[in-house]
């Protein structure tokens, strides 16, 4: 079931999504990459497949609409990370999913949000996916990140590839995967590309907060 959320951020709002299947085994937050939001059709697409698998995700502006005006904030990967940070400390509140491991899904520049959030230890994240993310833009705090982190990039996106495997290399912990997906490009438009990454983001989910112990 999804529910209409308002996420208090000091004197802002910022409007988001939470949606938890009955027995819900896990929560994913969704950090959309730069100019893109909580409507976004491809993250919904996935977050519906996780809906499916048992997991709860949250799908949330990292933005106000104010914000989001200046060009230069969909760019900001500091804001968007205290966003991401500030939004994971509010689902921990929420009764319906308190108690549930965290896991975040990043596309675009919201993949390096992502991990800079992840990179925090105050976070407590348990796993991190990214989708055509550039996790390059994290680089310096990858070294800290302890959550199995998976990345997956488009076979056709060739600088975001090599951009993926330099971060690969990075990462400070020994359960991580990069995979690559046959004839995609960077946004995954290409028929069945975007249920590919799905697929391999609900395994990994599944994984690491499912089979943790909740």
């Amino acid at each position: 079931m999804e529910t209409a959320v308002h996420i208090p951020i000091n004197a802002h709002a910022l409007e988001g999504d939470l949606a938890v299947p009955a027995g819900a085994r896990g929560l994913v937050l969704f950090a959309h990459g730069s100019g893109s939001g909580r409507r976004s059709p491809r993250n919904r697409h996935v977050a519906q497949l996780l809906n499916r698998a048992g997991l709860a995700t949250l799908l949330f502006d990292l933005l106000t609409e104010e914000e989001d005006a200046i060009y230069e904030n969909r760019f900001d990967i500091e804001l968007l990370t205290n966003r991401l940070v500030d939004a994971t400390c509010w689902a921990r509140q929420q009764p319906s999913v308190e108690s549930l491991r965290v896991g975040y899904f990043g596309a675009s520049t919201g993949a390096a949000a992502a991990l800079r959030a992840a990179a925090r230890p105050a976070t407590e994240v348990t796993a991190v996916v990214s989708r055509g993310g550039r996790p390059d833009l994290a680089m310096s705090y990858l070294g800290r990140v302890r959550a199995p982190t998976l990345l997956i990039v488009g076979e056709l996106d060739d600088v975001v590839i090599e951009l993926n495997q330099q971060a690969f290399d990075a990462l400070g912990m020994s359960d991580k995967a990069l995979v690559i997906v046959p004839g995609a490009t960077h946004l995954f438009e290409e028929p069945g590309a975007l249920d590919v990454v799905a697929g391999h983001a609900e395994e990994w989910f599944t994984r690491h907060l499912a089979d943790a112990g909740h």
